[in-house]
């Protein structure tokens, strides 16, 4: 495995990432991991080389450079650093996160490792928006997105994502806990609803028994069957679609 710090040049300012990729000749497909509301730690790190050892280029940006350098030590998290991090969060905006976007689809392509064309992403909790905006905002690049108890993804705003899904050109794939208080219970329904307007090809899985960041192997909440079973299937998805 290859893996460095890179700087992504965007228009607002550099943008510091994670680029890992298996130790080979290549091309692999890219693949763009954004965070979820507790920024960049190991276990973010850990899933990007898991995504490279299966043969691609992942490439983890920090969303909240505008910021400057953010850390938050989550084990210790509290009320005080909940507040912390849901500013955070809220600075971010779906135009400024696709601003990004194409400055990360514009680094993958600078380089000699990726392999030229599609690209597949995936986003965890405050980024389950930013995959589903990404998928339709870049169709002629985005070929298979997923979304692991994403939050955001239907809003009462205009830049709402699902009032966006008719653009979508890839594969979606969505992933929620049975128990999570972040996605209320008119989303999912509202989600497939917009999405069976459409002809994009997708699935949407609700896994029993399980809660919020259920996919995090350092979260007490984590199940192993529901992380195992999402991962398999969006491999099979980048596999699919980005090959």
């Amino acid at each position: 495995m290859i893996e460095r710090e890179v700087a992504v040049t965007t228009g607002h300012g550099v943008m510091p990432s994670f680029a890992v990729h298996p130790d080979g000749p290549g091309p692999w497909p890219g693949i763009i991991l954004y965070m979820d509301a507790p920024g960049i730690r190991e276990e973010l790190r850990n899933m990007a080389r898991r995504i490279a050892r299966a043969g691609y280029v992942c490439v983890l940006p920090d969303m909240y450079y505008r910021l400057g350098l953010i850390r938050f030590d989550v084990p210790r998290r509290n009320d005080a650093m909940s507040a912390v991090i849901r500013a955070a969060m809220n600075h971010l905006t779906n135009a400024l996160v696709m601003d990004d976007t194409a400055a990360l689809i514009a680094w993958l392509d600078a380089q000699d490792k990726a392999k030229p064309g599609p690209v597949g992403c995936v986003g965890y909790c405050m980024s389950g928006r930013y995959v589903t905006t990404a998928a339709a905002r870049f169709p002629h690049r985005i070929a298979a997105a997923a979304s692991l108890y994403g939050v955001g993804i239907v809003t009462d705003e205009e830049d709402s994502p699902h009032l966006l899904l008719d653009r979508v050109r890839g594969e979606l794939y969505y992933a929620f806990a049975e128990h999570d208080r972040s996605v209320p219970d008119h989303v999912i329904p509202a989600l497939r609803a917009a999405l069976a307007k459409t002809e994009v090809k997708h699935a949407i899985d609700i896994y029993p028994g399980t809660q919020h960041g259920f996919a995090f192997p350092e979260r007490a909440v984590y199940d192993t069957l529901a992380a195992e079973d999402s991962w398999a299937k969006i491999f099979a998805m980048w596999d699919r679609c980005l090959r």
